[in-house]
């Protein structure tokens, strides 16, 4: 049953938009995208607007599509490409539990066309690795290299794939400024995805979660993104924590402790919603709230005029929030709240506070008004990038069990936009990805590892095998993806896009380059976070983010000292050659596999974005938590005592991805870059010149 909402007359348009199209057509850490909300609150007014022109204009755009599309040069051998995506997967424990029967659906698809393992991307990261996935191209024609890069001004960490702007004009009256015009929301990722070109062939696609896809392009067909949308606030995911607890606790890395003081049976806050849009000196927009604790550690939330039953350690449905600006203007999220305890001490814990899907204050998804049918059909779900709360586990405030109920409530709000895709469109393109997948095993594989350092001397028996437990319910989804998709000519891959492998120890490549003579740091100023603390004046070269290391060039940073000709080239080969030999004094291991020079590992228009060195790791190494985020520190190793335990930022030949078929493919070496100009040479279309991965050589089905 739909809940009421102010938005229902255009979410049932778009609901009925969508049903009309034809069936035969810190984790990652840093600051967040940034969050212009000026203009945005006329979202729903122009899902109305397009949802209507939409209607009107079907009949004509459909004749006009019939006589003038682009026909393919080749007749099609598919009617229906699936692509289910598992992010994380890793080819190696896949292996293993094939061998042990452990994954019979998998096994079913192997036997019955292929399983090979998928050359990921240099680095094998998720926004670099679907980037390659989706455009058939290397990170130096996608411009997409890390999740981070550096402002060439500030030298500040800023989002790779994506830039949010304020509108251009404004009208200011005393201290209100009035929006004229909208955001301007930018993709950052260059080339064109696949899908766009089975577009212009008239082809129907529907892309679901599939990472660097925000804000949503306009293809034909729907589409809804994933990684790098950010929350009301604008970052990566905010989490809460309300307590009673002394204040010295302190702030929480990718999320804020909010110190509440009980009255009697009642304790009041606030939620913490976007800036200002018209004033920005008043601060954040905010939602006060009160829960009243009652008998058996239970209690009521009244939040917004409406109230909700608290139950410890339970999560409640998402719950809508409204933050007013003016009267008539409103900013709506979802968030969901989890009473962790009311004795001795009050604890709340609220998710970052999501876009609501319903009312979609950014463009999450094409056309504007599929988010709000999604809503509408199966209740909000997350739509925040990176929605599972890594950093609330690795801080403490949530448990494995707390954590890992999320991962699995987020994967079945997946699977019901799935399987309703694949329900709808009959042909064409089906392409959605899971990353619960990568979130857990990140999480969780500490308890795969005896050796871990943030092993607990006792594994709780229900985490034993929890790993092995999530990929038995992904061999589950594939077995009903299976009986979905049928034998109407549809083919099915099931892929992902790196492996996985044990994150033991962290390199603080900022403290090697300083070691090194490389780097300078004010000694007082060494714990400063996004390079505050680094003497440009006399530093060639700086770490940031998960895998890269930059010069500093002249005339390309603001303080650059290193000249761009032979200079930069030398550079750029000794901290390769040097980097390449560094071990690990306490194990004796090498910690780098290999370190890459960008110049000669990219190919393309961009490559002059990337890191200048890319440092490819041995298993069980990745970059340190404090250079990831430009602290440095007084050591070159340090034990990975976190939550996040697993990891996949090192050398791509460590953590090859998995490529399941249903029909035979006879590439021996299948790379994550051929997946795109695979679709395409499967519709019959030309693949573009400007992709760099090949069609790979797919048999014909198997007729039992």
């Amino acid at each position: 049953m739909f809940k009421k909402s102010h938005a229902t007359f255009p979410a049932l348009l778009a609901a009925l938009v969508v049903l009309l199209i034809p069936r035969t057509a810190q984790a990652y850490i840093g600051p967040g995208a940034g969050f212009a909300l000026a203009g945005s609150f006329l979202a729903v007014f122009a899902a109305i607007g397009s949802a209507l022109l939409l209607l009107l204009t079907w009949p004509a755009r459909l004749i006009w599509r019939a006589v003038f599309r682009r026909r393919p040069p080749a007749r099609s051998r598919v009617k229906r490409v699936v692509i289910l995506g598992l992010d994380g997967l890793d080819y190696g424990l896949t292996q293993q539990w094939l061998a042990e029967g452990k994954l019979p659906h998998l096994a079913a698809l192997r036997d019955k066309g292929c399983f090979r393992p998928l050359a990921s991307t240099l680095p094998p990261i998720s926004p670099v690795a679907w980037s390659s996935f989706q455009t058939g191209v290397n990170p130096g024609k996608h411009n997409i290299f890390d999740f981070l890069t550096p402002d060439t001004r500030t030298y500040q960490p800023k989002l790779s794939s994506v830039e949010i702007r304020p509108p251009r004009r404004s009208l200011r009256l005393g201290k209100i400024t009035i929006p004229l015009g909208k955001a301007d929301v930018r993709l950052l990722r260059k080339s064109k995805p696949f899908w766009n070109v089975l577009s212009d062939y008239g082809i129907f696609n529907c892309i679901l979660r599939v990472p660097i896809t925000f804000p949503a392009e306009k293809l034909r067909g729907v589409q809804l993104s994933a990684m790098c949308v950010p929350d009301l606030r604008g970052t990566q995911g905010m989490f809460s924590h309300y307590t009673t607890r002394p204040r010295d606790e302190g702030e929480k890395t990718g999320g804020e402790v909010h110190h509440v003081i009980r009255e009697g049976n009642k304790v009041r806050g606030e939620l913490i919603g976007p800036p200002h849009p018209l004033d920005p000196a008043r601060g954040n927009l905010k939602l006060p709230f009160v829960v009243t604790l009652q008998e058996r550690d239970r209690a009521t939330l009244r939040i917004g005029g409406a109230k909700y039953d608290l139950v410890p350690e339970q999560y409640t449905d998402w719950v809508q929030v409204r933050f007013q600006v003016v009267p008539g203007m409103n900013v709506y999220g979802v968030c969901k709240l989890m009473l962790l305890q009311t004795s001795p001490e009050f604890e709340l814990y609220v998710t970052p506070i999501n876009i609501d899907p319903e009312n979609p204050a950014m463009p999450i998804g094409y056309p504007a008004v599929y988010p709000v049918y999604l809503a509408k059909r199966q209740g909000a779900f997350a739509t925040l990038g990176l929605a599972e709360d890594t950093w609330a586990l690795n801080e403490h405030v949530l448990r494995d069990e707390h954590f890992l109920r999320q991962c699995v409530d987020f994967d079945r709000e997946r699977e019901a936009m799935f399987f309703d895709s694949l329900d709808k469109v009959r042909q064409g393109v089906c392409v959605c990805v899971f990353d619960g997948t990568d979130r857990m095993q990140h999480m969780f594989w500490r308890y795969l590892d005896d050796a871990h350092p943030a092993r607990p001397k006792e594994v709780p028996v229900a985490f034993g095998r929890v790993i092995e437990e999530l990929y038995q319910r992904m061999d589950d989804l594939v077995g009903r993806t299976v009986a979905k998709c049928g034998d109407d000519g549809t083919m099915l891959m099931v892929l992902s896009d790196h492996g996985f492998n044990t994150f033991r120890r962290g390199i603080d490549l900022n403290r090697w380059l300083e070691e090194n003579g490389y780097l300078v740091v004010d000694d007082q100023r060494r714990n400063d976070e996004h390079l505050g603390g680094v003497d440009w004046s006399r530093t060639r070269a700086f770490a940031l983010g998960l895998t890269g290391i930059f010069l500093n060039i002249k005339d390309k940073y603001s303080q650059g000292i290193v000249s761009a000709d032979g200079e930069a080239d030398a550079l750029r080969q000794e901290i390769a050659q040097r980097l390449g030999e560094l071990v690990d004094p306490q194990t004796g291991a090498k910690a780098v596999k290999r370190a890459y020079i960008a110049q000669h590992a990219y190919r393309g228009p961009y490559k002059d974005q990337a890191p200048d060195v890319i440092v490819g790791y041995e298993r069980g190494y990745r970059v340190s938590w404090e250079a990831a985020i430009g602290r440095t520190t007084r050591e070159v190793f340090h034990d990975n005592t976190k939550a996040w335990s697993g990891d996949h930022c090192v050398d791509p030949s460590v953590v090859p991805g998995v490529l399941f078929c249903d029909r035979p493919i006879e590439t021996e070496k299948p790379r994550l870059l051929d997946i795109a100009p695979t679709v395409l040479d499967l519709f019959g279309i030309e693949v573009p010149e400007y992709m760099d991965g090949k069609p790979l050589a797919v048999g014909e089905p198997i007729v039992a």
